[in-house]
């Protein structure tokens, strides 16, 4: 896998063998990036189910601000350390490996990388299926739209199996579907205030780092 635009361009990242983290191809990173080019200059971006950081280091080389990469699985968030040290991006970056339907989204020692502006939100394809009002996915979207974690009209990025049925939270308004051989990337925008979210949780974050 490589960076295919950017200052960052043809640098090769490493991955995870397999279908771990089901990296995205080449062909679809560069017609989807060229649709969300305008969402990303100075942006402060989460990568969520980061892989090995192929979504977020992609937003960085094309002039994001700043990424979080939130991961749970322990060898690719590795990689994505090892990543993040080839490109020198460590002070632009923060890796949080945590589980995704339990934390705030909130790492600590992230003043300056929130509220997020674009958000990828790249579940494993069965967890996608199973996205329902009252799920723990669910109230993990209801958290990242608390005005603290995301900023006013911020983009969220789901990919998910071609034709997979899901909920989100009416804060994340549908605005654009782009379609592919075998997956669907849906692009939501944050339209209200987060009213009727979760009441404020025990911050439960960890040291970025760790």
């Amino acid at each position: 896998m490589r960076i295919v635009r950017g200052k960052f361009r043809h640098r090769v990242l490493q991955t995870n063998p397999g279908l771990t983290t089901r990296p995205i191809t080449v062909r679809v990173k560069i017609s989807l990036f060229e649709r969300l080019q305008g969402y990303l200059e100075d942006a402060r971006v989460a990568d969520i189910y980061a892989g090995t950081g192929t979504l977020g280091l992609e937003a960085l080389s094309r002039g994001a601000k700043s990424v979080v990469f939130i991961e749970g699985d322990w060898n690719a968030a590795e990689l994505l350390k090892e990543n993040i040290a080839s490109l020198n991006v460590s002070e632009n970056t923060l890796c949080w490996r945590t589980d995704v339907t339990k934390c705030s989204f909130r790492p600590k020692d992230s003043a300056g990388f929130l509220p997020y502006d674009v958000i990828f939100f790249d579940p494993p394809y069965v967890h996608a299926e199973r996205l329902k009002a009252g799920t723990m996915l669910f109230r993990s979207l209801q958290r990242l739209a608390k005005p603290e974690i995301s900023a006013p009209s911020a983009k969220l990025i789901f990919r998910c199996a071609t034709g997979t049925k899901f909920d989100v939270p009416p804060i994340w308004q549908p605005e654009e579907l782009f379609e592919y051989s075998s997956m669907d990337v849906h692009v939501f925008t944050k339209t209200a205030a987060a009213d009727d979210q979760e009441k404020p949780e025990k911050d439960d974050s960890i040291p970025a780092t760790e």
